[in-house]
């Protein structure tokens, strides 16, 4: 590993410090050291400090350290490059004790990789002032340590904020309005990192959810609240433009969304291939995809083409009628589509389930 350790040299070296995010206020990286709990104290002058961490942090041992818990070189190699913090943290004395919190907490070697991976700086932050706080709320607010690890394997990144006042305030706007714990903490759980927001905004999104007509005590309050956290208004508006360039009216979108939220939060492009297949292809009233806007998170490639032209197969065959069962026959899941709009009709179409077979693996080329 020795050409790793000479690239982790030079990133170390204060010039390169400089060009890891500090370049802009050369200042910045001198306060850095001086004020930071968890390196090496720092001399006065920059050139000894930089000395200082050097000769105090050995990267050999810092990679030693990594590839002891199943990091790989290319993963040190990208983590310090991502996050040139962790080559001033002392690798015995801070950053271990943080790798053997999580080991302690269940997490297996790759899933702790996995973990650093996706989010470095949760090797930065400090372990007794924000991780195992923020582990220790989450735990008290799921009730479950097995919850919590979920939580943060899908989002590591939240061990770095400080959760009380990030997403505790967020939870008791949603809690004051009705919405219950359940629904709270299994969007907490699954999508942790659309609480970390303003509580201003936050509640401006809860006040306009509530307003369109959304019940606080169902799921799709939670989730239509994060729909419009997420999207500025100009971009609420194109999405509102291209429904309506489609024929639908104001009360249609607003009534779709009420039924599935995320029909807002796909691309203009996807809204447009979808509405095009069913209004131009099959000849359906824009309407229909209003009424049905699940239809609209389903995979063109994977899903509504590959399944239209079996239907229009059918429906020249005269085997069903047009637009019956419309609604189920691209919805319905694939083991129970086999079952009742191909198995039934392999007798007079033969090679049937073949066809879909080979349309499903043509379109996702």
């Amino acid at each position: 590993m020795s050409n790793l350790f000479r690239r982790i040299l030079l990133l170390r070296s204060p010039s390169s410090a400089f060009s890891h995010g500090f370049s802009e206020c050369p200042l910045k990286f001198l306060r850095y050291l001086s004020t930071s709990s968890e390196i090496v104290s720092s001399p006065k002058s920059a050139s000894l400090a930089s000395n200082a961490v050097q000769l105090k942090n050995n990267p050999k041992a810092l990679v030693a350290l990594l590839a002891n818990h199943g990091f790989s070189e290319s993963q040190i190699s990208d983590i310090t490059k991502r996050q040139s913090k962790i080559l001033c943290l002392n690798p015995e004395k801070i950053l271990s004790p943080k790798l053997l919190f999580f080991q302690s907490k269940g997490l297996s070697s790759p899933e702790i990789v996995k973990l650093v991976c996706s989010i470095p700086c949760v090797l930065t932050g400090s372990l007794n002032k924000r991780i195992i706080p923020n582990f220790d709320y989450l735990q008290a607010v799921f009730g479950s340590e097995e919850k919590t690890l979920i939580t943060i394997k899908r989002f590591a990144g939240i061990l770095a904020w400080d959760l009380r006042i990030s997403v505790g305030p967020n939870i008791e706007i949603l809690k004051q309005i009705g919405v219950p714990d359940s629904n709270i903490f299994k969007y907490l759980q699954y999508q942790p990192r659309v609480f970390l927001i303003n509580p201003v905004r936050f509640k401006e999104a809860v006040e306009r959810v509530k307003e369109m007509g959304f019940n606080p005590q169902q799921l799709q309050f939670v989730v239509a609240v994060f729909i419009l956290r997420a999207m500025t208004k100009s971009t609420w508006d194109k999405k509102v433009e291209v429904y309506r360039k489609w024929g639908l009216s104001e009360e249609e979108i607003r009534i779709a969304f009420r039924k599935s939220p995320l029909c807002m939060a796909f691309s203009e492009d996807k809204i447009n291939g979808v509405m095009d297949f069913f209004v131009n292809k099959l000849g359906c009233e824009s309407s229909f995809a209003a009424r049905r806007p699940i239809l609209l998170s389903l995979s063109l490639k994977k899903r509504i083409l590959p399944r239209g032209y079996i239907y229009q197969v059918l429906l020249s065959k005269g085997l069903i009628k047009k637009h019956e069962n419309l609604a189920w026959f691209f919805e319905s899941p694939e083991k129970r589509f086999i079952e009742k709009f191909i198995n039934p009709h392999t007798e007079q179409i033969s090679g049937l389930l073949e066809l879909y077979e080979e349309k499903l693996k043509d379109y996702r080329r």
